[in-house]
């Protein structure tokens, strides 16, 4: 939403000072030069990035358009979540999860969040870890360095398209000034004429240079910096999960590892604790717990 109203102010605000200087708004409408600028940017994109690149990219900048998906809710329902498999390991032992993290699309517990289990990757981020902790024989600490470097590939693959973004942003000034060259040829060819003709030309030259620094600066440059803060927001969520994961791993009780996670929660997007508490006890931990809480008090 942000971005739609961002994109109406710097409209607004150009053709504005535009039209209060009085100039005339069809001297800007140059197909030809959007034509060669924009081409040319899509031409650069797909020679510089290969399909598996290209894919992200197109559905990052679709994404920018929706709004950042990790809000106050998702935490809460991640922390829901962590909390459930942590009660029922805390019960039952961690050897009754099995089923859980074997068949995520299964459980009774995942059942319950089926927006984690369309994100695969939290999902078997979830799994794989607390898989590694029912077999057991391993290392908190070695559990711990899986994770990072688990987080820090996937936060390197949501950037390599905010990279190949911000590259045909940089590209688009460069696209204006070949099409105000090639502008200046055709206004060349035309010398002689009448000066309304050559006038007509060189101005619409400049509208290529305009429009490739309006593109850059204006549209995809900020496009691409929103879709860096997105990839910075999963790479933050991810963490929150670690944090929880290795605390529970490492032998503390459900209340200590769901709220170390909660005070790892970027602050814009925190729950109180009393909102956090609330919430887990408000929903059902699984089919089998009854009214028991998701986050029981710590045992004596």
């Amino acid at each position: 939403m942000f971005v739609i109203i961002g994109i109406i102010v710097v409209i607004a605000a150009i053709l504005g000072g535009y039209l209060m200087e009085h100039g005339p708004v069809a001297v800007l409408m140059q197909p030809a030069e959007l034509i060669i600028i924009g081409g040319a940017a899509l031409g650069t994109v797909l020679i510089a990035n290969p399909l598996h690149v290209l894919k992200p990219m197109f559905a990052g900048v679709l994404g920018a358009f929706k709004g950042s998906r990790f809000n106050k809710q998702l935490y809460l329902d991640m922390l829901k979540l962590l909390s459930d498999l942590y009660s029922r390991a805390r019960r039952e032992g961690l050897v009754a999860m099995e089923s859980d993290i074997e068949e995520p699309d299964k459980s009774a517990i995942f059942a319950n969040y089926p927006q984690f289990l369309k994100d695969h990757h939290v999902l078997y981020f979830i799994c794989d870890t607390m898989r590694l902790a029912v077999t057991g024989g391993i290392d908190p600490f070695e559990i711990d360095t899986m994770m990072e470097a688990d987080i820090e590939v996937h936060h390197h693959d949501n950037s390599v398209p905010v990279d190949g973004l911000t590259t045909m942003a940089d590209s688009l000034p460069g696209l204006g000034i070949v099409a105000a060259v090639l502008g200046v040829v055709i206004t060349m060819g035309a010398l002689g004429g009448p000066p309304e003709e050559i006038g007509h030309k060189v101005a619409a030259a400049l509208v290529g240079t305009f429009l490739g620094i309006l593109l850059c600066y204006g549209f995809v440059g900020p496009v691409a910096q929103n879709m860096s803060k997105v990839a910075a927001e999963e790479h933050s969520f991810y963490n929150v999960i670690r944090v929880s994961l290795i605390t529970f791993i490492k032998g503390n009780p459900p209340i200590i590892s769901v709220e170390m996670a909660r005070r790892s929660i970027p602050g814009h997007v925190r729950p109180t604790f009393l909102e956090m508490e609330a919430y887990c006890k408000g929903q059902p931990a699984t089919a089998s717990a009854g009214t028991e809480s998701a986050v029981p008090v710590p045992e004596s």
